[in-house]
């Protein structure tokens, strides 16, 4: 074992956070990435090795002696970049058949404790790796560390890339094509493009959509600076203007302004977009129309119930019309309460497109004289 970080990893002994091989040797290997990290067991210091082939993650654990073997196996035959880091310190390593060249980078390394691997949550996106809009939305230090007053941003952020992961674990092909209705100024959007590009390893066109010429610049300047050359923003009114006509994968829109979300719902529908991830917000319409006419009445009586009732309304209508669309549709929490009162995501997935029977809502619409506009947007289509 002659190498360099060898040497260094026996020197740095209960200080290393993870230690990432790339730049496969054999460009017709599998293995695209090896990641080290160490954790707490019964058995003492233990650490988990995860190998990314193709879009699956494959986990091992070793022992700090089958440690070093690793280490001189993946050098000597599978890669030529290595990544080391720990506390306040990154070392790069560059292998050469016959000699390492080696670049530290970096501040005086100080002691951390190996990570408990019973009790931390093993995020998606973690501690350690270089995601830029983590960085500029400050939830992540210049080093790549959670901000301790973020954390709870980081663990709604992972949360959304959770369910998206989730979603995707079938997906099954190398490319994908994303719009992002209403996407403000949120870093979402280049989350979303990591998580594919980097992570994911897919090929992937990212494309927002806002009202604000000045939102949408930035972001544009934003995506330029990150190196993010499939990631556009557009001024666009997702119900008036010209949307993307090529084929498309997935559709977000998280907090979309009222009728905003149907419009861009029914762009979805209409061009069989298989993946939905929706976060309606300010549900005005139907709470402004509706009437008296039936049994629901009593919850019409006092603003503040009547206003979160016709919210609710909204949603299932939308969520019923997606189903009856061919759809697979989830109402789920997306974050607490107590950071934000529109929690509720409709992630939809679609099975087989088909015509739907909607009678049953354009009698609930007739019964109580209110418009919602994802229904009448395809009734009128239909």
């Amino acid at each position: 074992m002659d190498y360099i970080i060898c040497e260094d990893i026996l020197k740095l002994k209960g200080k290393i956070k993870k230690i990432v091989f790339s730049s496969k040797r054999d460009k017709s290997s599998e293995i695209s990435k090896v990641t080290l990290r160490p954790f707490t067991s019964k058995k003492g210091e233990m650490w988990q090795a995860e190998k990314i082939k193709g879009a699956q993650a494959f986990h091992e654990n070793l022992t700090a002696e089958e440690l070093l073997k690793r280490i001189d196996s993946e050098l000597r035959h599978s890669f030529s970049q290595c990544c080391l880091t720990a506390e306040g310190t990154t070392l790069h390593y560059t292998i050469f058949p016959d000699k390492t060249k080696r670049k530290l980078t970096g501040n005086e390394i100080k002691a951390v404790k190996p990570e408990s691997h019973n009790k931390e949550k093993n995020y998606i996106l973690r501690q350690g790796d270089n995601i830029p809009a983590l960085v500029d939305l400050g939830v992540f230090t210049e080093d790549f560390k959670v901000v301790k007053s973020k954390y709870d941003k980081y663990k709604q952020i992972n949360r959304f890339i959770e369910i998206v992961d989730d979603a995707f674990s079938s997906f099954g092909k190398d490319e994908v094509t994303i719009l992002d209705f209403g996407c403000g100024k949120s870093y979402l959007t280049f989350i979303i493009y990591h998580y594919f590009t980097v992570i994911k390893k897919v090929k992937a066109t990212v494309i927002g959509y806002d009202l604000k010429e000045e939102v949408v610049n930035n972001c544009n300047k934003i995506a330029e600076k990150y190196g993010y050359e499939n990631l556009k923003f557009y001024i666009n009114d997702v119900t008036k203007g010209e949307l993307y006509k090529g084929d498309v994968d997935m559709v977000i829109t998280l907090h979309a302004c009222d009728i905003a979300t149907d419009f861009a719902l029914y762009h979805a529908i209409e061009n069989k977009v298989k993946y939905i991830f929706s976060v309606p917000c300010c549900q005005h319409e139907i709470c402004s129309s509706i009437g008296k006419g039936g049994d629901l009445d009593l919850l019409l009586d006092h603003g503040l119930i009547k206003e979160r009732f016709c919210a609710l309304l909204t949603d299932s209508i939308r969520a019923e019309i997606l189903k009856k669309c061919g759809y697979e549709v989830d109402v789920i929490e997306f974050v607490d309460f107590t950071h934000s009162p529109k929690n509720l995501m409709l992630r939809c997935r679609l099975k087989k497109s088909q015509l739907p029977d909607l009678s049953e809502i354009k009698a609930l619409t007739e019964k109580y004289s209110f418009t919602q506009k994802l229904f009448s947007l395809i009734e009128d289509k239909s």
